[in-house]
């Protein structure tokens, strides 16, 4: 069984609808749920907010974050998922905000993925480092990481 069918199993049984903030991944992560026959009675909407300007008009990031971490932050991540939270009818939210390559830099290298997770009552963020193992193997990695963090949130 994949991620994506556990997920659904999961949250399905648990009444839980998900929402999904996305950058790097471009809309991986609402793709590999939505995938899954069945998804409608768990997953409410995903955000595709690739520009520093659609995380501030559709999720609510504020530019004075943005501006003081970088997309690529923790601190990103987890106002993305607040923002996709207050802006749907999900239990829980997911972010993913990353540099997936080929270019970084000294201070945000190739495949660091940062991840937010928000829940009424806690919102969380992580970064996870895949290293420079090209821009789709990130995506790839990244997409399943934010599907193992979701099903650890409602486990």
């Amino acid at each position: 069984m994949s991620l994506a069918e556990r997920l659904l199993t999961l949250a399905r049984a648990k009444g839980v609808m998900i929402a999904t903030a996305e950058s790097c991944t471009g809309g991986m992560v609402s793709a590999a749920i939505t995938d899954i026959a069945g998804s409608s009675a768990i997953f409410d909407r995903g955000f595709v907010t690739y520009t520093n300007a659609a995380k501030v008009e559709l999720l609510g990031v504020n530019q004075a974050t943005l501006d003081a971490h970088g997309a690529v932050s923790e601190a990103i991540a987890r106002e993305m998922a607040r923002g996709a939270l207050a802006r749907s009818n999900a239990d829980v939210a997911i972010s993913v905000t990353g540099i997936a390559g080929p270019a970084g830099s000294d201070s945000k290298p190739e495949g660091r993925v940062c991840f937010g997770l928000a829940m009424s009552d806690a919102t969380t963020a992580q970064t996870v480092e895949f290293g420079a193992i090209g821009r789709a193997q990130v995506r790839i990695n990244a997409k399943d990481h934010a599907l193992t963090l979701l099903l650890e949130a409602l486990t």
